[in-house]
């Protein structure tokens, strides 16, 4: 197990503050696996495995709770009332009104609470009413180059040659422990982009015409790197024969980016009334780990440049923030 040391940091740096902990991030990028890692320091540590309350919502055994009622129920009767509790709930999003449980558990004396999610939906709306002020996120990529260099996968190669390899296959840790072929990788690498498509952002927004949201898909995919406008988009498919809305597409495009299968990097030289112009979106991709995108990377060297991360890095674990000219 690959130690998520940036992400491990940041929650023993924040334990037994007064406030939420929440980790996002894109599907299978490690959230449950650094909850194990944390829960193995705290009892390391002295806390008594009575005291750690675990619930993963992805798993059948606690379909039951996917109602608040029953979420909040089942924690409170396993709270220890004379020591401090430590509630771990993962993938909260598929509990309906989750965030009255959540709110309910954090106003609890001796009660620590920590949740995942798989879309940035989840912050914007109840939770971030109701605990305004009072939780703090812990955005989580998968594998920086480093870490996929202690990985399984690319034990005894050159850099080189883990590097090379690091693009092609894609950052998803489990991903990193399967053999390096096109036929063991691609279809794992498949079925987390359907997953995400079908479940966190065409059943969230009601979207029936899948193809349409493909194709929307595939022109940011093939477009990474570059300004993304949402007119010329819907343009495009009206002209095909495809009638749809620029409201529309502007509605996909931040449903894709709250399911964290694009990220966004907006321009940063533009100030004042530009902004009400809407001069398009620039998004970095994870659609396709296994096709590393076609743009250069330069550091930066005169302007106007626009900044992006380098692939695969977390924050604090960039290899150094590159540029690319307009």
């Amino acid at each position: 197990m690959i130690e998520r040391k940036e992400y491990l940091s940041m929650l023993i740096e924040n334990k037994d503050r007064d406030i939420i902990k929440v980790v996002t991030g894109v599907r299978r990028c490690g959230k449950s696996t650094l909850f194990a890692l944390y829960i193995n320091w705290l009892q390391e540590n002295g806390i008594a495995p009575d005291q750690i309350i675990s619930v993963n919502l992805e798993e059948l055994e606690y379909e039951a709770l996917n109602d608040y009622h029953a979420l909040y129920a089942y924690i409170k009767e396993r709270l220890c009332p004379d020591r401090q509790n430590y509630v771990f709930i993962d993938e909260v999003q598929n509990c309906k009104g989750f965030e009255k449980a959540v709110d309910s558990l954090f106003i609890k004396p001796n009660v620590e609470v920590y949740i995942t999610g798989s879309n940035a939906f989840m912050l914007s709306g109840e939770l971030a009413t109701l605990l305004s002020g009072r939780y703090i996120t812990v955005d989580m990529l998968p594998f920086s180059f480093w870490e996929y260099c202690q990985s399984t996968a690319a034990q005894g190669k050159a850099k080189r040659e883990q590097f090379n390899d690091y693009l092609r296959f894609g950052s998803f840790p489990y991903a990193a422990q399967l053999s390096r072929r096109d036929a063991d990788v691609v279809p794992y690498l498949e079925g987390i982009y359907h997953t995400i498509l079908l479940k966190d952002v065409a059943r969230r927004e009601g979207i029936n015409d899948i193809s349409v949201l493909e194709s929307i898909v595939k022109t940011l995919a093939s477009s990474v790197g570059s300004p993304i406008s949402a007119k010329k988009i819907a343009d495009t498919l009206c002209s095909a024969g495809r009638k749809i809305s620029v409201n529309t597409v502007d509605r996909y495009l931040r449903a894709l980016t709250d399911s964290y299968l694009f990220y966004e990097a907006s321009r940063y030289d533009i100030k004042g009334q530009q902004h009400l112009k809407n001069p398009g979106q620039i998004l970095y991709g994870r659609y396709r780990p296994s096709e590393p995108p076609s743009c250069g990377w330069e550091r930066r060297s005169g302007t106007p440049h626009r900044k992006y991360r380098v692939p695969g890095a977390s924050p604090a674990q960039a290899q150094g923030e590159y540029w690319k000219a307009c």
